[in-house]
């Protein structure tokens, strides 16, 4: 299905070898293949896999117009010129597909060598991909766990800030007379614990979990100015980085004011401001669709499906309840016909009975993988399950701290007035 998604469409020129002149059109880019569509049929005048790519390069035609070379490894040369909105955004987006297409060709290859697809392979093909988004929202539950022990962390650490807070003021509060006022100013585990324990927070605080990190294409505010670089999805934003490393923005997960989802390789993502222009960037990349489920789950209230873009959001329309339930279903099915089936089948007479056996509809290894996939299905789907209850009994306990200190803090705030 992704063979036929575009990923990309340019207005260019392609060179006519034989007949010496361009012939307008539109250069096509897909996930696997570069095509190229002339204005005047609307037939593709060229069509090649990513993968027979040997070099792209930047060149100049007659050493004047600038244009991007494709060399395929049978040596054809193909030359697109004229290339809108520049030639650098054309060779940067391909240049990057391409390298992707490269990095995953061995397993690619090994695929295309088997037999044609069976029915067991698909059906652990689509559970090994059930298998990995589940994994990818647990990951992201794990890091939501951690950041809910650090503000647990953190009330534990205001409520003792809180208690020194009340004998100081009761101090404040004594009349001079007082015989055991400084008492107060001096408890036995008043400084060094609370010492520890905010060194402890400090580093629970600090903790930056990566959910998933991807090279892209950025443009910003005009997309005639692209460059590679890399963005990385946090529990607590998103990070952009250029091809040198260096950090060009980052977006505070309360930052993120929307994300559009332009097609299955192209996201836009935006913060607000007041007075001066927004920040924006537009993302490219091959491995985009894993990075969108992750988003679809961190911002679900920002992100937006664009028209392009709304099978990625729902095929079939089922939500991933629906999905898990239907795969569950057909792999219960399927397990079920395993193994040679027997029919009997006699004659009007009375003859023998005569045993015919079918060919199963997965082979006994695709079993196996199918057993091992369900129960690290199971195992995740239960450790999830413990790690929510976990949750909620923190966000229960938070809830209460929070009430506790808000009022502590009131009570506070008064006495301190009273004193003023």
């Amino acid at each position: 299905m992704n063979r036929d998604i575009y990923v990309h469409t340019w207005p260019c020129s392609y060179y006519l070898e034989l007949e010496k002149r361009w012939v307008p059109g539109k250069l096509l880019l897909t996930s696997c293949s570069v095509r190229f569509m002339t204005d005047k049929t609307g037939g593709f005048l060229v069509d090649f896999p990513l993968a027979n790519i040997v070099e792209i390069k930047k060149e100049a035609s007659h050493f004047i117009f600038g244009a991007v070379t494709i060399l395929e490894k049978d040596h054809v040369k193909h030359w697109f010129g004229s290339l809108q909105p520049s030639r650098n955004v054309v060779f940067h987006v391909i240049e990057h597909f391409w390298r992707e297409v490269l990095l995953s060709q061995p397993g690619a290859a090994g695929g295309a060598s088997s037999s044609p697809v069976t029915k067991g392979k698909q059906l652990t093909g689509l559970m090994a991909c059930s298998q990995k988004r589940l994994e990818d929202a647990a990951r992201v539950l794990h890091f939501q766990g951690e950041q809910l022990d650090s503000i647990a962390s953190g009330l534990d650490r205001m409520a003792s800030d809180l208690d020194v807070a009340d004998r100081l003021l009761t101090e404040l509060e004594s009349p001079s007379w007082w015989p055991f006022s400084f008492k107060f100013w001096k408890m036995p585990s008043d400084t060094e614990p609370r010492e520890g324990s905010s060194t402890a927070g400090s580093k629970a605080l600090g903790k930056e979990g990566v959910v998933i990190r991807i090279p892209v294409v950025i443009s910003q505010r005009t997309e005639s100015h692209v460059k590679p670089g890399r963005l990385t999805i946090l529990v607590s934003g998103l990070e952009i980085h250029d091809s040198d490393s260096s950090l060009i923005h980052r977006f505070e997960r309360e930052d993120v004011d929307d994300i559009k989802v332009h097609t299955h390789y192209e996201v836009s993502i935006r913060q607000r401001f007041i007075g001066k222009p927004d920040v924006a960037f537009r993302l490219i990349s091959a491995r985009m669709p894993e990075a969108i489920r992750i988003l679809e789950m961190q911002f679900s209230k920002k992100i937006k499906f664009l028209e392009d873009a709304m099978m990625l959001r729902s095929p079939g329309t089922s939500s991933p309840a629906e999905k898990g339930h239907s795969v569950w279903q057909a792999a219960s099915g399927l397990m079920d016909c395993v193994g040679p089936q027997e029919s009997s089948s006699g004659s009007q007479e009375g003859g023998p009975l005569q045993l015919q056996t079918r060919e199963p509809l997965i082979s006994e290894e695709d079993t196996q993988e199918l057993r091992q996939i369900l129960g690290r299905l199971k195992g995740l789907a239960l450790e999830a399950k413990a790690e929510l209850e976990r949750q909620d009994e923190a966000l229960d306990g938070i809830a209460t701290a929070v009430d506790q200190t808000t009022l502590t803090v009131d009570k506070h705030t008064r006495r301190v007035r009273k004193l003023t």
